[in-house]
């Protein structure tokens, strides 16, 4: 391993079953601790580490757009909403274990958070505080991935890790096709146009295509992966 981090500033996707442990449903407590603990592992290189959140393990909009014909807008701001809950249990758990964080959201619920404004979120990084993007990008129809690629680039991230329960990206599902390859390397035009190959959605690679903003995609529950990723190892899938 180098004696350096290649990457000192990186943004953090995370989904929201990260979150489940062992539940089938909420915030597990024991789930919530490791993932700190890996960030925090990072963070102690002396990386400004980004987060953003999603909030699959509370609320899922477009399923439940598909099943009971909820609008659309509607449905999304009450995901918007699960993304903030998961924020504030990784920010408590994050300064439990002695790390000042910053909540920050994409529309104002200031009992619980800061409004997300660049310049302060950049005034926290630069004193060394992990900060925590709850509230997607406030809008509707955009995912959370979006909302990672778009933070990722107004703080002039250097790459955009996307921590999943897989090794990386494959060829196609390897839960329905045991022939399924893991791909090392792809080109942000391949992510766009295989429709085998599912990495994020499209409107979040297209943008880290147009700005230059590669993506990793990787194990982040193999205990010390994400140290791994920022010193350069070459574990996960690379986007550029």
């Amino acid at each position: 391993m180098p004696s350096k981090p290649l990457y000192k500033k990186i943004i953090l996707k995370l989904s929201g079953e990260a979150f489940l442990g062992n539940l089938s449903f909420g915030v597990d407590p024991t789930a919530t601790k490791e993932i700190a603990k890996e960030i925090i592992s990072v963070h102690e290189l002396g990386v400004k580490i980004c987060v953003v959140i999603g909030a699959g393990n509370l609320f899922r909009g477009e399923t439940e757009v598909h099943r009971n014909g909820m609008d659309r807008a509607t449905a999304d701001y009450m995901g918007m909403l699960g993304t903030i809950i998961n924020g504030m249990a990784l920010q408590s758990t994050i300064e439990s274990l002695g790390v000042e964080t910053r909540l920050m959201t994409a529309f104002e619920i200031k009992a619980v958070a800061e409004p997300y404004i660049r310049r302060r979120a950049v005034h926290h990084l630069d004193k060394e505080r992990i900060v925590i993007f709850g509230g997607g990008t406030g809008s509707p129809f955009v995912t959370t991935d979006t909302a990672a690629a778009l933070r990722g680039l107004e703080l002039n991230c250097q790459v955009l890790m996307k921590g999943t329960k897989v090794d990386g990206v494959y060829s196609k599902d390897p839960k329905k096709y045991p022939d399924a390859k893991l791909l090392k390397s792809l080109t942000f035009l391949e992510a766009v146009g295989d429709i085998d190959i599912r990495v994020m959605d499209r409107a979040a690679i297209s943008m880290c295509m147009e700005h230059h903003l590669p993506v990793i995609v990787y194990n982040f529950f193999q205990k010390g992966n994400t140290k791994r990723v920022v010193f350069g190892e070459p574990i996960g899938t690379h986007i550029s």
